[in-house]
């Protein structure tokens, strides 16, 4: 160091020292912390962090899919959600008129074998009410209709006479009327698929599909679709949740599950064979699994799941740059488990031939029918969910290993069991590692990998978040704790290869888990705190990190780390720093090593915090958020600079990187 640059740190320090304690004589009350945060930036002493290392987890649970991203608008559109037995339930399908008019019950007279449920509709009367008799479906808690937009529908109908439906796109008591057609139905003991478009002259957000006629006997209903004809790509996703995943630039993204894949009985697990196929042909699932004090029982229709799911859900992954992780059910559910003896792995070979298969192979010709010749590129599946502790795991664990590994060699196989402590006793290149608690077990598990292994498998933490002790729907509190311990997964990405926050998506209308990041219901949605503090985080996959050290009597509450990264045009050195303390801190930032000056011009600094730590965010007013990462111009800017850090806050520090600087 030079004797300039060593006599102008001594100058910042002592007039530093002497403002804090003017400061502290003049308001003896409100004493402020002081701390030190140096950043050694030397390439030397860098190192690059995995490509990989922040993403995303998809489950179907809180609604996240059927009546979440997937725009699909009908809920229960094969009236299979009563089960195979007849007559059977039909919610939330409710009929129009009453018993002396109109009948509805459901018969096993479909025409798709693996969804044989349909609907038998009888109207009784020969001169019906203005309007017609008939049937609505409210959709997921009310179907957002919109001015102008179109919607395609698709339903299959059968009936022995000639007869006319009308539908129609109405308020929810059906006075407000959106849209309508009227569609002729042959007479013909054969079904008969039925499509229209509707465009909507009006906007309601609790809209329902309405299907009635004034003609008396009988007709049958079945397979009854609505979507909008505005999804992302075309590809049947809400454009403003499908955004919201953009702006966290996942780097994966891990799916189906969870739990889900599970299920609480086996009988209810997640089959991938019997969700591939035209979606008219999906049997459905029904998701058993109870969540906390909340049911999550609810019937999926396979709308979304695999045929849709699997294939859109790997177009969705192209289409944000991240790289699929498949987990798949090996043979347990939460209750119950399947003897090594008696199992094979033969649904997961027929799932990754579908993705990876040739084109005249039997599952990659299906993807190619579906438009994808090309393969896609699967590199990591998870082998079970949370069932290291089961008897039957590792012998199931490793029939499944020894198969994946001998038709896909490259594929990275994760484990279930917790590497971070002792080795592995089974092969794996990845185990899955979950933490869930209050915000005092986060902030702490912020040093959890520093004492791991450097030489074994390496994580990968798929489901993080506070979860308990007065998380309410996701507070300021929680997205503190969280950041903490992202910036030891940061410091530790040598044994950290991935780590994703759980769960991703809530319909408001099912809370099963609570809190989530993304927020929504048929028209608005909103980030929680912790989707606002992951957005601080989304440069960090394939940064440099750089070694970074707190002297502070109070560094208890500080958590921090250091990168660089880069956009095409520019370079950045990005200084993170957590506050979970109730006091505010004088902070001094010393950065050593910078090949490059720093462009006070173009440096910025964005802070994450509220006035209440219990603050949340919520849909009543989404585009004004409580809290929200802002972010301002940083005129102090510098190797050396100083800075103020209010209590309970997310403080990060992009410094822009200017030209090289001139060695003497």
């Amino acid at each position: 160091m030079g004797s300039k640059e060593a006599f102008r740190r001594i100058i910042f320090c002592v007039l530093l020292l002497l403002c804090v304690s003017c400061k502290c004589l003049t308001s003896e009350v409100n004493a402020t912390q002081l701390a030190v945060l140096k950043v050694d930036a030397s390439p030397q002493h860098a190192r690059k962090i995995p490509e990989t290392l922040f993403g995303i987890f998809f489950e179907e649970i809180n609604h996240a899919g059927a009546g979440g991203i997937w725009a699909e608008l009908v809920s229960n559109r094969g009236f299979e959600a009563g089960g195979p037995n007849t007559p059977s339930s039909i919610d939330p399908w409710s009929i129009i008129g009453n018993e002396s008019v109109i009948s509805v019950a459901t018969d096993r007279s479909s025409c798709f074998s693996r969804n044989i449920i349909a609907l038998r509709m009888e109207v009784l009367c020969g001169d019906c009410q203005a309007g017609g008799v008939g049937i609505y479906n409210p959709g997921f808690w009310g179907m957002n209709i919109e001015d102008g937009k179109n919607y395609s529908l698709v339903m299959y109908a059968k009936s022995l006479e000639n007869t006319e439906l009308t539908v129609s796109l109405t308020s929810s008591d059906g006075l407000q009327n959106l849209s309508s057609a009227t569609i002729q139905v042959a007479g013909t003991s054969n079904w008969t698929k039925l499509e229209q478009k509707l465009v909507a002259k009006g906007t309601n957000r609790t809209s329902r599909l309405q299907i009635t006629t004034n003609k008396k006997g009988v007709i049958w209903l079945d397979q009854i679709s609505l979507m909008p004809s505005d999804t992302y790509k075309g590809h049947g996703f809400r454009k403003e949740l499908v955004s919201m995943l953009l702006d966290l630039k996942p780097q994966f993204m891990r799916f189906p599950g969870g739990c889900f894949v599970e299920g609480h009985w086996l009988r209810n697990a997640f089959r991938w064979r019997e969700s591939v196929g035209p979606w008219e042909e999906r049997p459905g699932h029904f998701g058993d699994v109870p969540i906390g004090i909340i049911s999550a029982l609810h019937f999926l229709d396979y709308s979304l799941i695999i045929f849709s799911f699997e294939y859109n859900i790997y177009k969705l992954s192209e289409d944000l740059g991240a790289a699929p992780i498949w987990v798949f059910n090996n043979g347990f559910s939460h209750n119950e488990e399947i003897n090594t003896t008696a199992i094979a792995p033969f649904d997961i070979l027929d799932s990754l031939e579908f993705t990876r298969g040739s084109t005249n192979s039997t599952w990659g010709s299906l993807r190619v029918a579906m438009g994808h010749p090309e393969p896609f590129p699967v590199k990591y599946v998870t082998i079970g969910n949370e069932d290291c502790t089961k008897k039957f795991y590792h012998g199931n664990y490793l029939k499944f290993h020894s198969a994946i590994r001998e038709a896909y060699p490259d594929i990275q196989i994760i484990s279930n069991c917790d590497g971070s402590s002792k080795p592995l006793d089974h092969p794996a290149d990845i185990y899955d590692f979950h933490v869930y608690g209050d915000s005092n077990t986060l902030f702490s598990m912020r040093n959890k990998f520093d004492s791991t292994p450097r030489n074994g498998p390496k994580a990968f933490v798929s489901e993080y978040a506070v979860s308990s002790n007065g998380v309410g729907r996701g507070t300021l509190l929680a997205s503190l704790a969280e950041a903490a311990f992202l910036t030891g997964l940061e410091k530790n990405s040598d044994v950290v290869q991935m780590a994703s926050y759980a769960p991703l998506f809530m319909n408001d209308n099912d809370r099963s888990w609570n809190p989530a990041a993304i927020v929504f219901n048929s028209w608005k949605q909103y980030g929680s705190p912790s989707y606002w503090m992951q957005t601080i985080f989304r440069e960090s996959s394939g940064a440099v990190l750089h070694p970074v050290t707190i002297n502070s009597m109070y560094s208890n509450s500080l958590a921090a780390s250091a990168i660089t990264w880069k956009t095409s045009s520019s370079s950045f050195l990005r200084v993170k720093i957590v506050n979970i303390g109730s006091n505010p801190v004088n902070l001094i930032v010393s950065t050593t090593g910078l090949e490059a000056l720093v462009n006070m011009r173009k440096s910025t600094v964005t802070i994450l915090t509220s006035k209440n730590l219990s603050d949340e965010n919520s849909l009543s007013n989404p585009t004004n958020v409580r809290v929200v990462p802002v972010t301002r111009e940083l005129p102090n800017a510098g190797e050396e600079m100083f800075a103020f850090l209010g209590p309970y806050s997310f403080t990060s520090f992009d410094l822009a990187l200017g030209q090289q600087k001139h060695i003497s």
